[in-house]
């Protein structure tokens, strides 16, 4: 199946020498393998993680400039991932983001987005100049979600917009919706340009054949998976996975080293190392046993009244291709209080803590490191829930409420985001055009991108989801009463 030993890991192990070595540190940083740290701190966290917190220099290799262990891991990830290189990404998958659109497009350049990318996307847009060209995902008016956009989406745009270098998708969604992704890279792939793939919710696909099918076997040239969200690395790491076909990997490398730090975190790069050597060998049967909790959770959930968890029924629907059953989005519309009501319950009164909330869902984020213990206690706490609020609301708080239409694009991204402001009260700024974000957060779906013409829809929109309880971001203004215009 491979063709390297994934049983190595080059980088955790020159890390484990210079710590057997006894090394003496006269290098940064500054707390020489613990003995600076606040004793507090230390005692907390253990001694080790201190002793492998290094700078760069021979035996542990440089993150800008790969010549030894680091080179070796990151050929070891491709080889995993079945792709022609792979790069580390430890400031996170926003990082690889932006490096995969700043590597593929240019000044001016149009790219092929749908409008429920994570804000990753739009500031790697404004970095690089481009023009976004928006498509609009499939929506499910019964959850209030997004979905994938469909293939025949992607072809419809393409026609449009023939001169367009790149197609960016998200496969899969937050909620662990694909879309048909093999037949989206073919569609592009009859262009003559890249398919990139916002894939940070789906760095496990590729280990196990009961989920959806992975960007790179789908024959996408380029994706960014966050290692840290299913599968075992530390917050903050992240893959970038490269085809050669059409993506210059040198220049990739470039992109990198001009947004990543110079002193990139060795215990991070580490935890990516191990972490991909725990799924290579053992991802199928780790996988196996977290699909089949989440699925157990998913039917338990369905049979409480006034709730609702979606899983294969929804497969066909427009957007609809497969569903990662390791996600679970529990819809709390029916017990009249909304995804932030049930999110607040869960925390404050049974200590659970859900990945996220929406109007009209919370979601709960299912892995290899959950226990048939805690799924029940979730489970359990859903019922206490339900028999306090199912049948009992006079009103259903919330009915979907519609996402707003596109707004008209007056300027560029980058050229309103770099434009003189001013900021005006939010319910004033209706025909301005918008020199900030306005996004619901998370999952970071823009409303309104700066460039775009503020609608009355968007500002009801956005003080509907506040009037929720929901966290609208964006703005300077933390409360965001106030928005900057371009002046014009």
């Amino acid at each position: 199946m491979y063709k390297l030993d994934q049983n190595k890991t080059p980088l955790f192990d020159a890390l484990m020498e210079y710590v057997n070595r006894g090394t003496i540190p006269f290098h940064v940083p500054g707390h020489k393998k613990g003995n600076g740290i606040d004793e507090e701190f230390k005692n907390f966290i253990g001694e080790n993680p201190f002793k492998i917190d290094v700078t760069v220099f021979k035996l542990v290799d440089s993150l800008h400039h790969p010549t030894g262990p680091i080179k070796k891991a990151q050929e070891l990830a491709a080889d995993a991932y079945g792709s022609d290189a792979c790069f580390f990404s430890i400031h996170g998958t926003s990082g690889a983001i932006q490096t995969m659109i700043m590597t593929v497009v240019g000044d001016g350049d149009k790219i092929i987005i749908p409008r429920n990318v994570h804000k990753s996307v739009t500031s790697g847009i404004i970095m690089s100049g481009a023009i976004p060209i928006f498509m609009n995902p499939e929506f499910d008016k019964r959850v209030g979600i997004a979905q994938g956009v469909t293939p025949a989406t992607v072809e419809e745009t393409l026609r449009a917009h023939p001169d367009a270098k790149a197609v960016l998708i998200i496969n899969p969604t937050y909620y662990g919706v694909a879309t048909d992704i093999k037949k989206i890279a073919d569609i592009v792939h009859n262009y003559d340009i890249p398919l990139m793939v916002d894939e940070a919710h789906g760095p496990h696909l590729s280990f196990n054949d009961r989920l959806p099918l992975s960007a790179m076997a789908a024959g996408a040239d380029i994706c960014a998976q966050s290692t840290h969200k299913i599968i075992g690395a530390l917050t903050q790491c992240s893959l970038l996975q490269v085809r050669s076909e059409r993506i210059d990997i040198r220049r990739v490398q470039q992109v990198l080293n001009l947004l990543h730090t110079t002193s990139p975190s060795y215990i991070l790069m580490a935890s990516l190392d191990c972490a991909r050597r725990q799924i290579a060998l053992h991802g199928k049967e780790l996988l196996d046993r977290a699909i089949d909790l989440a699925n157990y959770a998913r039917s338990e959930i369905n049979k409480i009244q006034g709730l609702y968890c979606f899983g294969d029924e929804l497969i066909g629907n427009p957007g609809v291709y497969a569903i990662d059953p390791t996600k679970l989005t529990i819809t709390c519309r029916d017990l009249g209080i909304t995804g932030y009501d049930l999110d607040m319950i869960l925390v404050n009164k049974y200590h659970i803590q859900v990945e996220m909330s929406d109007l009209y869902n919370v979601l709960a984020v299912g892995s290899f490191g959950d226990t048939k213990e805690n799924i029940d206690k979730l489970i359990n706490a859903l019922r206490e829930i339900s028999s306090k609020y199912a049948g009992k609301q006079e009103i259903i708080k919330q009915d979907f409420i519609d996402i707003p239409d596109i707004p008209p694009a007056s300027l560029n991204p980058r050229q309103a985001f770099n434009s003189k402001k001013a900021p005006v009260v939010l319910k004033d700024s209706i025909g301005a055009i918008g020199g900030e974000f306005l996004m619901a957060y998370p999952p970071g779906i823009p409303v309104l991108c700066p460039g775009e013409i503020i609608t009355e829809e968007i500002v009801e929109y956005i003080q509907r989801l506040k009037a929720a309880g929901l966290y609208v971001q964006g703005t300077e203004d933390p409360l965001v009463e106030n928005i900057k215009v371009v002046l014009k």
